[in-house]
């Protein structure tokens, strides 16, 4: 008996050895979904987070990215994220209005940013953070802002003055700002994931659009959309946002590696932006099957003018104080125009 106890015990011991180091050297899985294809600003840069996060922790964690909403699509992934189902998302700040958190919708603002410069001054500082510190009260922590860059309108038909938007059906994101944005330009508004554009646009369910070039080439929408004017109107950025459950339970030197990661991914991905976008301008334009025009200032102004209305009809909804903290940080004065 005694002899067979001491088998047992030498057993259990060396599975107990062979065990536990083969259970430490699981890595810890980041799921991280998103819903645009890979050759984009955001698909690029996630894949640079993954190849960093992966370096930096020794294999210790690995990233597995699914693009092109082949895990989760646009109206599901928040509430994956929320649950845990998945551990790692880049939505368009548009997303987080729906969620409870208005102020993003500032985002969403026509022509509140007139270039990088100017819109970096706002994600990179003090205003920046203080949104993605509302996340914190939904479960979700904010890590980082990535840029996909500024939207231009396309359509069936030219889009040279506020008057050419008239009684058109645009597709947009689920953000009153941006139904505001259509309704003052005479638009018919419609809400719709963004994995439903291209065979709306096809079929006629809409009429036109908002994109950076970048998304709109790399989904093809320039093949059923016959006119691209560059108003170049609005922002289209993401929030790389984790499930703050994950993140705090992971070990802090862990944490530590894959907030490096984020940063180099980060800087990586604003660097990329415009040039994709100025890419995928050239691919449409070489394509031969959209007409790009060039607003004139004069008529820029014109639908800038008509579109900054909505700064003050949305005061109620995101903010008077942080629009105007936001004007301080960009130096603009609607005042002006």
């Amino acid at each position: 008996m005694k002899i067979r106890n001491m088998m047992i015990g030498a057993i259990a011991a060396a599975v107990a050895a062979f065990s536990l180091p083969a259970f430490s050297q699981q890595p810890i899985v980041i799921k991280f979904s998103h819903v645009v294809a890979n050759d984009t600003p955001k698909g690029h840069a996630a894949e640079f987070f993954k190849k960093k996060a992966e370096e930096l922790t020794g294999g210790k964690v690995k990233v597995e990215v699914y693009a092109n909403s082949t895990l989760y699509k646009d109206k599901e992934e928040m509430e994956a994220l929320q649950l845990g189902a998945v551990q790692m998302l880049a939505p368009s700040l548009a997303k987080f209005g729906p969620l409870g958190v208005k102020e993003f919708e500032v985002f969403d603002l026509p022509y509140i940013f007139d270039n990088y410069d100017e819109l970096h001054k706002v994600t990179s500082g003090p205003v920046g953070r203080q949104l993605l510190d509302k996340l914190e009260a939904k479960g979700i922590r904010g890590l980082a802002y990535w840029d996909n860059g500024f939207k231009s309108f396309s359509a069936n038909k030219p889009l040279h003055t506020p008057e050419d938007f008239k009684g058109q059906k645009m597709r947009i994101q689920s953000s009153k700002v941006l139904e505001a944005q259509m309704r003052a330009l005479g638009c018919l508004p419609q809400v719709m994931a963004f994995s439903e554009v291209y065979q709306a646009l096809q079929t006629g369910v809409v009429d036109g659009t908002e994109n950076p070039i970048s998304n709109l080439y790399t989904q093809k929408m320039h093949e059923v959309q016959k006119h691209l004017s560059l108003t170049e109107h609005g922002y289209l950025g993401y929030a790389v946002i984790v499930n703050k459950k994950f993140w705090d339970g992971l070990p802090a030197d862990i944490r530590a590696k894959l907030e490096d990661a984020m940063g180099q991914a980060t800087r990586y991905a604003n660097q990329i932006a415009k040039v994709e976008n100025d890419k995928s301008l050239e691919a449409v334009k070489a394509s031969g099957k959209t007409q790009v025009y060039t607003p004139t200032a004069q008529e820029r102004l014109a639908i800038k003018k008509v579109l900054v209305k909505t700064h003050t009809d949305m005061e109620s909804r995101i903010g008077k104080g942080l629009i105007q903290s936001i004007y301080k940080e960009t130096g603009f004065d609607p005042a002006k125009l």
